[in-house]
């Protein structure tokens, strides 16, 4: 049901933005020479594009169902921006236009012409921008006394979002990134996957760039909400909870990659001083249920006099970690928005959506993550390797 909704929404925009073009071009003065003759071909090329993450979404499992979702990934976001500009161009001509009792058709015409170029130049800088991860720096003190581990820094990635569009460039990039501040702990928050392996060329080549990473207590990792198989359309599940689940080859690519996965488990590292905890994810946990174990359970069994920190996927529950003993929280899913305005709209359905912030007492961190999410690109936010330093002890 979710999917035909998500479909017939997609469809109608597809319709609105596309019969608004034509209508624009069709008003244009190249139009009786150029623009008819061609009017055919234009359609028949823009329902192709439009047919694609369709195909890509709904096709049974199959190389050229990938190809659909790659490509269709790339038409999306071009899409996207196409659409916006559009629409506003749309707005502002026409709303001059009964300002001046006129009508600006040529206007409309060179203004969707304007949001044709914006829209691939923008695309195209996305594309680019999402493959160079930055790293950003946050300190904590955690007032917790520790005999010898006075320090501990600690690389966070998250939202590899490994699939069709992946690039392993990025990935080694990224360790590059990681093992160049020399870490005592990598922790991993999940969405290591997109919802499928099938659709991740040469998985060994990843598994041994990943493999690489190199920390004094490990690499820990927990699942995210896209670290199962299932269908997607336009970046939405279409398939129930009831039929996501982990893949024996999504846990043999943890293993060759060296991870260790924490699903509800609690271990103790810098020679048992420090506890970390990790998180099933709270919306799929890879069994075909919604099911984990609360906050109080978990946590019910940890030395609590010991620094505590917890590795979830969604930044959620914060209250209910900090009322249980957490003292610092890792997280990344949201990618701080990946794409603007998103990041002006996450906030409001966040505590916490980006960064590092103190909430309810404990200090909670927000990567943007490394990869993207549907359209491989990235504007207005960074791909990014985030380090935290905590130190341990009163804070003088």
């Amino acid at each position: 049901m979710l999917g035909k909704i998500f479909l017939l929404l997609y469809v109608l925009v597809q319709i609105g933005v596309s019969v608004l073009t034509e209508y624009v071009i069709q008003k244009n003065r190249f139009y009786k020479t150029i623009g008819k003759k061609t009017r055919i071909l234009r359609i028949f090329i823009y329902g192709i594009l439009a047919v694609i993450p369709v195909l890509g979404a709904f096709l049974p499992k199959s190389s050229f169902k990938y190809w659909c979702m790659g490509f269709g990934n790339l038409w999306l976001g071009f899409f996207m921006f196409y659409s916006a500009f559009v629409v506003f161009d749309t707005i502002i001509i026409l709303g001059f236009s009964k300002i001046r009792k006129d009508k600006e058709w040529r206007a409309l015409g060179q203004a969707f012409n304007v949001a044709f170029v914006l829209a691939v130049i923008i695309s195209a800088y996305g594309l680019i921008h999402a493959q160079d991860p930055r790293i950003v720096n946050y300190e904590i003190n955690i007032d917790k006394e520790t005999k010898n581990t006075k320090e501990l820094k600690v690389a966070l990635i998250a939202d590899l979002h490994l699939s069709v569009n992946s690039d392993v460039k990025l990935t080694r990039k990224m360790v590059e990134k990681v093992n160049s501040v020399n870490p005592d702990l990598v922790l991993i928050a999940g969405d290591i996957f997109t919802s499928n392996y099938g659709g991740l060329r040469n998985p060994e080549k990843y598994s041994d760039a990943l493999s690489k990473m190199k920390a004094r207590y490990g690499v820990y990792a927990v699942s995210g909400n896209h670290d199962v198989d299932e269908n997607l359309f336009i970046g939405f599940a279409i398939s129930p909870v009831s039929d996501a689940f982990r893949t024996s080859e999504m846990e043999q690519f943890f293993d060759d990659c060296g991870f260790k996965i924490l699903y509800d488990e609690n271990v103790e590292i810098a020679d048992g001083e420090i506890v970390l905890s990790g998180r099933v994810d709270g919306e799929k946990a890879g069994d075909g249920t919604s099911n984990r174990m609360d906050a109080k359970a978990l946590l019910s069994t940890v030395d609590q006099t010991k620094p505590v920190l917890v590795l979830e996927h969604e930044p959620v529950e914060f209250k209910a970690l900090a009322e249980n003993g957490a003292d610092a929280v890792f997280c990344g899913h949201t990618h701080n928005g990946q794409i603007v305005p998103g990041n002006l709209i996450i906030p409001f359905f966040n505590e916490n959506a980006y960064g590092l912030k103190k909430l309810h007492g404990i200090d909670t961190i927000v990567t943007a993550g490394v990869g993207y999410y549907g359209p491989p690109i990235r504007v207005g936010t960074d791909s990014e390797v985030t380090v935290v330093d905590i130190t341990f002890g009163k804070d003088n």
